[in-house]
């Protein structure tokens, strides 16, 4: 995305704004649905996102960090939509024999990371489902990057842990 078009969102130009949304879109839905596990929560998530978007949108301060802005709005939204109102949300499940493993091991990977504390759980999220490097997320998160680096790989222990628990369960 450019750039510039990035810069005139920021400066209040209401079209190049739209078109920033409408860029990122897709990775708000993803995260919010990784989130809330639904697609309809997911949906109103991307509404909501985009109205604290524009009311925010003279605090993001480097254009070239708009999409992980995005996706830190959109994790704080759903942590906080979680915490207030402590739903339970179910997925809908695919039924075919052949997607029923990769289903259930996706399934207890994401109630692992829910496990997590929250900041771990979005680092997990901005490093792996956003790909986000540890130079960027030190820039973002105003943290260095080998105390990100030691978060990351405690959280990952604790995660391998909580799925080796699982599997023991399943075995017995």
């Amino acid at each position: 995305m450019e750039v510039s078009i990035i810069e005139k969102a920021i400066n209040g130009d209401d079209e190049s704004f739209l078109i920033m949304m409408k860029n990122y879109k897709t990775d708000i839905y993803k995260t919010a649905l990784a989130f809330l596990k639904n697609k309809e929560d997911a949906r109103e998530a991307l509404q909501e996102v985009t109205a604290r978007a524009y009311q925010k949108r003279h605090q993001l301060r480097k254009p070239l960090y708009a999409k992980t802005w995005l996706v830190r709005i959109t994790i704080h939204y759903c942590q906080d939509l979680l915490t207030h109102k402590k739903r339970i949300h179910t997925r809908e499940y695919v039924d075919p024999v052949q997607e029923r493993r990769d289903e259930t091991e996706r399934i207890a990977l994401e109630e692992a990371i829910s496990s997590l504390q929250p900041k771990e759980q979005e680092l997990v999220y901005l490093k792996y489902f956003h790909g986000i490097t540890f130079r960027e997320l030190s820039k973002i998160m105003n943290v260095k990057e080998n105390t990100l680096k030691t978060r990351l790989y405690t959280a990952l222990a604790k995660l391998k842990q909580e799925l080796g628990e699982e599997e023991q369960h399943e075995q017995a």
